[in-house]
């Protein structure tokens, strides 16, 4: 009947402790828990509630739904752990709970075949986490493991990515693990993994905005003395293209916000490339359309007789600020991120758009720079020329949409 109770309670997600005593005639001589702590009278049992912070089912559904698979292993009851869990959505009605007892008989190559089905262990001792964790390596998985005890040293250690308490931990743990999370929230934890894949992406913007506009630059100069046709730009017109019409925006890329189904998407392999999921291949077309149409914009506006060098340089430099624009999101529009939502890079396209009609206006700034002024008709013809980079990325993107 006791233990019938104690697992009722413990199925409410109760840790129970059996209450018993014992009447001594007196101070024992020996204080030996083994002889003393005998026949004992059982007095009652104690529930224990430890519910889990409110912000932890959203963060489990977080990390479930960005493909990542939370387990529990616990010292627990088998019944408290299965509660707790699935009180949290780490498990479902159907799924059983792995115990110490059970692991102690498999091998590691045997718990590998069963560790994906698994969510929930209990009573589990410290050196069966290191099991756990090697069972899941062996499959394939990066495994990132939360401990704060003595005991779970080791297998923070052995994880791929150990994550020690900083209020509650060890110093063992925390000397451990590869991260310490100082507010003891595993919600911090899932913040950490959306803001990493923010940087990332972002990271491969910078890569695709940099690469893109190095190689618009290489093409005309290349292809000019090819077809007959003086260089397009002057030495001290591509330092410039690189320095601020590629730097400020890039550096301006840092800034952006998340993409919208960013935890919605599963994690990168580790192996996987920078270039991957095509990249490279945007960089090499839109490379490749904005070298063209700054090539284009000086063979057509030398034939008719317009300011040619002064339209070329400034087609390339508004052709990046178009680009650097649309590439803001991987899949999503412009017009629908809308142009406030990166103010650190709208006022650096703001600021590299200025000093570009400095450098044509400024008479001492053109004649540093070999820039003419441009008639209003050039420049509006040189700000439709330097939308096609623009509107083909958008036209990509649309694409991607249909296509996901």
């Amino acid at each position: 009947a006791v233990l019938a109770a104690a697992s009722d309670m413990a199925r409410d997600g109760l840790r129970v402790l059996a209450v018993g005593a014992r009447r001594l005639p007196g101070v024992p001589a020996v204080l030996d828990p083994e002889a003393i702590e005998v026949d004992e009278t059982f007095l009652g049992l104690v529930g224990l509630l430890d519910p889990p912070r409110a912000e932890a089912k959203d963060a489990v559904a977080q990390c479930q739904s960005a493909g990542i698979h939370v387990v529990m292993i616990t010292g627990d009851h088998p019944a408290t752990a299965t509660a707790v869990a699935r009180t949290l959505g780490i498990a479902r009605a159907a799924d059983e709970c792995m115990t110490g007892q059970q692991l102690g008989t498999l091998s590691v190559a045997d718990l590998a075949r069963q560790v994906a089905t698994v969510r929930v262990y209990a009573r589990v001792a410290p050196e069966q986490k290191i099991k756990i964790v090697q069972a899941l390596q062996e499959r394939g998985e990066f495994v990132a493991m939360t401990g704060d005890g003595v005991n779970d040293a080791p297998a923070l250690r052995r994880a791929d990515i150990g994550v020690a308490m900083g209020r509650s931990g060890t110093d063992a743990a925390r000397e451990a693990a590869h991260m310490i999370l100082l507010d003891d929230n595993f919600a911090t934890i899932v913040g950490a993994v959306r803001e990493g894949r923010r940087i990332y992406d972002n990271l491969r913007k910078f890569v695709k905005y940099t690469l893109a506009t190095g190689v618009a630059e290489i093409w005309p100069l290349v292809l000019a003395p090819v077809l007959g046709i003086p260089i397009p730009l002057l030495p001290i017109q591509i330092l410039w293209v690189n320095l601020v019409t590629d730097g400020l925006p890039g550096l301006a890329l840092a800034a952006e916000r998340a993409e919208t189904r960013v935890m919605q998407r599963p994690p990168r392999p580790p192996r996987e490339s920078l270039f991957a999921h095509g990249l490279w291949q945007h960089v090499v077309w839109v490379g490749l359309l904005m070298g063209c149409v700054t090539l284009g914009t000086q063979l057509w506006a030398s034939h008719a007789g317009y300011h040619w060098r002064s339209m070329t340089f400034t087609v390339l430099a508004l052709s990046q600020m178009g680009h650097v624009l649309a590439i803001r999101s991987e899949s999503v529009s412009l017009f629908r991120l809308g142009l406030w939502s990166n103010r650190p890079l709208l006022g650096a396209v703001v600021v590299t758009l200025v000093l570009q009609l400095a450098i044509l206006y400024v008479p001492a700034l053109g004649a540093v720079f070999g820039a003419q002024p441009l008639t209003g008709f050039e420049l509006l013809l040189t700000l439709a020329l330097s939308s096609i980079v623009f509107i083909a990325v958008e036209i990509e993107k649309a694409v991607k949409r249909r296509e996901a």
